[in-house]
């Protein structure tokens, strides 16, 4: 055995062999057929050919390395390996060194353009059948790793096992393992430029351990579809512009818990059943998940992802949730999931520094760190990385038919100055705070979900002045679908804060989101946010007593619904709920036990019955065409009024809002028609809770002149409420 030999077994022993394909596996030389295999732990290790004797290997290196010689073959034939234990067990496989390569040139192309919208059907672990021979097939891109391997279940989690073909110039490395098969656990062994071995997890994983394990499960995530219908629907009827869009925000750990299991999370399969059967009984028409994708801590709630192609195992499989998607679906409703390409946490078997170097982030901290939390930022100029977000987008829409995509945290993306201090950050080439990859980054984002997934929504969470966040891209825009309107959310909250009496002088926090509210397709939230880090609950933010916090609360959901822009709130505030959210507990389901609270929920499924079925409600969300304010200026009395109107002159919908603990009687509003005014809701009725005071049911015009109207309505104003009134005729 030459010295150059014993050197290039030695590196290959010692997992340090860059090439291992040009040692192990059959190769032609002087003639004949050469073999050579790894096996660490083999107490032999034998060729077995159909209709020959078992050729035994030798052992040339005490690692585990065999050699064996098959004379007069001139051509690698059809072999397999007899590999037997210290304990004598024997076992006959595929050698993962005969199988040539899996991807194409032009897969690896697309992706270094930064262009393969299914990169995850090629990178990560995908059982195959090659040739007949069924096993699955590795590949993971780490450009800069000196070596990588496959451990896992099927190789004792030994190094030297597997190591992977290197795929050149692309930094793909790949390998087929005949002996790998699903449900098995493995991770990525790498050896980096430092010389450490580093383990990490598949970034295009399907399926991981549940936390706090870490490893990924070899998994091909399957179901039977029944939501043809819903599909078909998606991909014509549009973006729900012009229908009624209410959405429930969820964090399925803490909706609800089994108390008699020791407080464990409903199952994926529990969740299809109670909260799908809960929403629809509601009477929402979208879920929004907090982000499902896989997350090691649960205090982040989801928004520190590791596991970006997995739904979390906490409540069950990848299939099972593909299953609860169906079962929303089938009961006619939407599922949103936020997401979050904004950033990615500095867990060591994660993402960060993935191949001993800043490969999905940016080297400069300046660049690659949010100091607030603590996490890493995409490098979103580079090809790759760009495209493994772009193909994650997509995956979650065609592969779970998730609906739309909530994006997390917009601002800090466009903004390279984001919560930095002077001297820590990097401007942009032109010299401005605009993160100028990551606008591009953002549009074609937009622009590729809403061209390969008709009907699906992307939702931007970005509380700046950033013009046209949701107009299209082509128009210089950033092309989202919708914006949340965290300045309407910011301005209401302050203002019920505030003592009654003190809230005159506030009287702007009512009406200034009318001033901009049509300049983007807004979502007016109350989300989870609101409810945590010490800003207590929706009920507990308002001051009084209990009634007359639960009578703002409903004269508060009113004004939101009569309020031009889509809907979202978040778990628990249907409900009044009064302990701030924790992520850790349910929901306290048993304050439906008391009439406030149970009321609270009853008005909210009416005020979502009633926004359905009257278009003037929802028709003419983002255009001034479907709004007017009847009276915005009466602050003494801290009530606003306001017309919503329909498509095509349909009946409007008048909205009069009081919020003092004040009955006003014979408050008069002018009106645009006269005759019979319905009252569709009234926050104050008995069985929402309230005082039972109003109007009747019904309340008749005056030939009064009020507010530019020749006719008015007198009207019963109750304490802290909300009317909604229609008029029986058409109005003009």
């Amino acid at each position: 055995m030459s010295p150059s030999t014993i050197s290039v077994l030695d590196t290959l022993a010692g997992a340090r062999h860059a090439d291992p394909f040009s040692v192990l596996g059959p190769h032609v030389e002087h003639g004949r057929v050469v073999i050579r295999a790894i096996f660490p732990s083999a107490a032999s290790v034998a060729v077995t050919r159909p209709d020959h004797p078992p050729v035994e290997m030798r052992k040339r290196h005490p690692a585990g390395i065999y050699e064996a010689a098959l004379e007069n073959e001139e051509q690698v034939p059809a072999y397999r390996l007899r590999v037997t234990t210290p304990g004598g067990q024997v076992t006959e496989i595929d050698d993962p060194y005969r199988f040539g390569r899996i991807l194409s040139d032009f897969d690896l192309y697309l992706f270094g353009e930064g262009n393969h919208t299914r990169i995850y059907d090629k990178l990560g672990a995908h059982p195959l059948d090659v040739g007949g021979t069924l096993g699955v097939h590795f590949s993971v891109w780490a450009p800069n790793a000196l070596r990588v391997s496959v451990v896992g279940d099927f190789n004792t989690w030994d190094g030297r096992a597997h190591p992977m073909r290197s795929l050149g110039a692309s930094g793909v490395w790949e390998i087929f393992i005949p002996a790998a098969k699903l449900g098995d656990r493995y991770k990525f062994e790498l050896r980096t430029r430092t010389g450490d071995v580093v383990l990490k997890i598949d970034p295009f994983g399907f399926e991981f351990e549940a936390p706090p394990l870490s490893a990924s499960i070899v998994c091909r995530p399957e179901h039977e579809w029944r939501d043809a219908e819903w599909m078909d629907g998606r991909s014509t009827k549009g973006c729900w512009f012009d229908r009624p869009m209410s959405v429930y925000e969820v964090h399925l750990g803490s909706w609800a818990r089994v108390p008699g299991e020791e407080h464990r999370y409903l199952t994926y399969a529990e969740l299809a059943e109670r909260l799908v059967g809960y929403v629809k009984e509601m009477g929402y028409t979208h879920i929004e998940l907090l982000p499902v994708m896989e997350h090691p801590f649960s205090g982040s709630w989801g928004y520190q992802v590791t596991g970006f192609f997995a739904p979390t195992s906490r409540f069950g499989s990848p299939s099972d949730f593909k299953a609860f998607v169906d079962a929303c679906h089938q009961a006619g409703i939407g599922v949103l999931l936020d997401w979050v390409p904004g950033h990615f946490p500095r867990d060591a078997h994660a993402l960060a520094r993935f191949d001993g170097t800043a490969l999905f982030e940016h080297a400069d901290p300046r660049q690659g760190e949010h100091r607030d939390w603590g996490t890493l930022i995409f490098n979103y100029g580079r090809n790759e990385v760009r495209n493994y977000l772009l193909a994650n987008a997509l995956f979650w829409l065609h592969e779970y038919h998730v609906d739309g995509l909530r994006v997390d945290a917009v601002a800090s993306m466009l903004y390279l100055d984001y919560s930095r201090n002077q001297g820590e950050w990097i401007p942009n080439k032109y010299g401005g705070r605009e993160n100028l990859e990551a606008i591009e980054f953002v549009r074609q984002l937009n622009t590729l979900t809403h061209a390969e997934s008709p009907g699906s929504l992307t939702i931007a969470e970005e509380s700046t002045a950033w013009p046209s966040v949701s107009r299209p891209a082509y128009l210089g825009g950033l092309g989202f679908t919708y914006k949340w309107n965290m300045g309407w959310m910011n301005d209401i909250l302050e203002y019920v804060k505030k003592n009654p009496v003190y809230r005159r002088y506030d009287h702007q926090h009512l009406t200034f989101s009318l001033l901009y509210a049509f300049t983007e397709n807004f979502i007016l939230p109350f989300s989870h946010d609101e409810v945590v880090h010490g800003k207590g609950s929706m009920f507990g933010k308002i001051p009084g007593d209990a009634w007359q916090k639960a009578a703002t609360l409903r004269a508060l959901y009113g004004f939101m619904f009569a309020h031009p822009g889509k809907k979202l709130m978040f778990m628990g505030a249907e409900f009044g709920q009064d302990r701030e959210w924790n992520h850790d507990h349910s929901l306290d389901w048993h304050l439906l036990d008391e009439p406030l609270h149970a009321g609270i929920r009853r008005f909210v499924q009416d005020l979502n019955r009633t926004y359905a079925s009257e278009p003037a409600l929802h028709e003419v969300d983002f255009d001034g065409a479907g709004f007017s304010w009847i009276d915005c200026n009466d602050n003494e009395n801290s009530v606003v009024s306001l017309i919503r109107r329909a498509k095509d002159g349909g009946s409007p919908v008048i909205a009069v809002i009081n919020f003092t603990p004040v009955q006003r009687d014979g408050y008069r509003i002018g009106v645009p028609a006269s005759g019979g005014y319905l009252e569709l809701l009234n926050s104050d009725a008995e069985v929402y809770g309230g005082a039972n005071v109003g109007n009747a049911g019904m309340v008749f015009t005056e030939p009064i002149a009020a507010h530019g109207y020749p006719q008015s309505l007198r009207l019963m104003l109750p304490a802290l409420s909300c009317l909604l009134l229609k008029p029986l005729a058409e109005t003009v």
